[in-house]
């Protein structure tokens, strides 16, 4: 039975609160329950609409909602299904700094306020506004204009006297163009304000999607000439076969730039055991072997495909390490200049996983074709000063190794043990070690990332889809960090 107007304002109010500083909560006539914690402030928001859906369904008819959370208020009624049938929504004033007069001591320390709409000041000239980024900075509409930007009054203004014969200058048709340069801001998507936008009330996007446009931005770009990642720690158990996936899966996601993961162990590794196997058993030996067939000029790039092994879903290929355990042959510095060479010729992006052993030839081999290191570790202190190890090996040796290590970026998971009790209190001081060793890094490298507990990454292939939302955009965050190295 369809349900009036009249009929929706009898319902009982539901309030959905979102505070500044984190917490969040759903009210249903007086009692509040308390919303599931978040990473984000998008987490919060989903997890209370969801709250909201579930009493929508216990009443079996729609409820109206009271939206407050830091970026804006107004209300939305949600029926049982989970969609949105009207809705008003007012987006909360910015807030700036106001300058105050020189001669108090409230110019050292300003006072932050809500602005109130002012008129819109005279301009200045350009040259003596501050700037962002080599952009005008006037006040936006509603804000109260700081003082420097406002003009002086009339009887202060200076007299300019121009000459009625002035000769007018005309500009060279060079100069102009009518083309608009500016990147368009699409609406938002996500979270409430995705809801708006898909009622017609087109919104801007809050800042955590903004900022996850950004990190798609960065790996999705297309750099002159190939790039090489080589994610490196002592420590076996470190997370770096896991962390050769995903970055291989999101930036061959999101750049669709031909994309290889190697295995370098100079005997055998793991990263074959983690993906999917393709329809033979070749690896980097037999690459090697038919290294000169694949460097001719004549050879067709598909050719390739008889050595590297496809991932259907992650759209991107692995070239194995050798797999014959009844083998003693162990991968030269030379091999991995064939190696290189060849994989090179065929793909963009070449992520390479490594051994534990640094002082290996094909591992400094490695190293010598890198352009940015990862270090991975999980939120096991061992795992923590082998890390701390490798990037202190590679600093004392100087040069492109020392440039290396400086400009690393290390990724924390919480852990990917499949050992450890990964819940209760085992998780909170999981997340607490990996915070700590985190803050350890950040003094050292040119980033650190954090990577949430996910039992995707555990056991068995690894799958980008089959990852926790949160982990997906940790993930992203963690490939943007390593992009911008390049």
């Amino acid at each position: 039975m369809s349900t009036t107007p009249t009929e929706v304002l009898a319902f009982p109010n539901i309030k959905a609160i979102i505070s500044d500083n984190g917490t969040a909560e759903v009210v249903v006539a007086g009692n509040s329950r308390v919303v599931p914690a978040g990473e984000t402030l998008q987490d919060l928001r989903d997890n209370a609409l969801a709250l909201v859906v579930a009493e929508a369904k216990t009443l079996q008819r729609p409820v109206r909602v009271r939206i407050e959370d830091p970026e804006g208020h107004g209300e939305l009624i949600v029926h049982p299904g989970g969609n949105v049938e009207s809705v008003s929504y007012e987006t909360r004033p910015a807030r700036r700094r106001t300058a105050a007069p020189a001669s108090t001591h409230a110019a050292a320390t300003p006072e932050v306020i809500d602005a109130t709409p002012a008129p819109t000041p005279a301009a200045k000239p350009e040259a003596a506004r501050p700037t962002v980024e080599g952009q005008p900075w006037p006040p936006l509409p509603g804000e109260t204009a700081l003082a420097e930007d406002v003009a002086p009054a009339d009887d202060e203004a200076p007299q300019q006297a121009v000459a009625a014969d002035a000769p007018v200058t005309r500009r060279s048709m060079k100069e102009t163009s009518f083309l608009v340069s500016a990147p368009v801001l699409e609406p938002a998507t996500q979270g409430w304000r995705g809801a708006l936008t898909r009622l017609g009330f087109r919104m801007d996007p809050s800042e955590e999607e903004l900022s996850e446009r950004e990190d798609i931005r960065t790996v999705s770009q297309h750099w002159p000439g190939p790039r090489t990642i080589a994610v490196v720690n002592r420590k076996g158990g470190a997370n770096k076969t896991p962390t050769v996936v995903m970055l291989s899966a999101i930036l061959a996601r999101y750049s669709g730039a031909a994309t290889v993961a190697w295995d370098n162990n100079e005997s055998q590794g793991t990263l074959g055991w983690r993906t999917e196997k393709g329809a033979h058993d070749r690896s980097v030996l037999d690459l090697i072997d038919s290294s000169t067939e694949l460097l001719s000029p004549s050879m067709n790039a598909a050719e390739i495909a008889k050595f590297v092994h496809h991932q259907t879903a992650d759209k991107f290929d692995v070239l194995r390490s050798d797999e014959n355990e009844e083998g003693d042959h162990e991968v030269t510095a030379e091999e991995v200049d064939i190696a290189y060479q060849v994989l090179t010729r065929y793909y963009r992006l070449v992520i390479m996983d490594s051994g534990n052993t640094a002082r290996a030839a094909n591992w400094r081999r490695m190293i010598d074709h890198t352009d940015q290191l990862v270090v991975p570790v999980t939120a096991i202190e061992d795992r923590a000063e082998a890390a701390r190890l490798t990037l202190q090996t590679l600093e004392s040796r100087g040069g492109h190794d020392a440039e290396l290590a400086r400009n690393a970026v290390v990724i924390v998971s919480e852990s990917t043990d499949a050992k450890r009790s990964m819940t209760g209190d085992a998780l909170k001081r999981a997340k607490a070690e990996a915070q700590r060793i985190a803050d350890g890094f950040e003094p050292f490298v040119r980033a650190v990332v954090r990577i949430p507990y996910d039992p995707a990454l555990v056991n068995g292939p690894i799958r980008y889809e089959a990852l926790q939302p949160a982990t997906q955009r940790a993930w992203l965050a963690a490939a943007a960090a390593v992009a911008q190295g390049f």
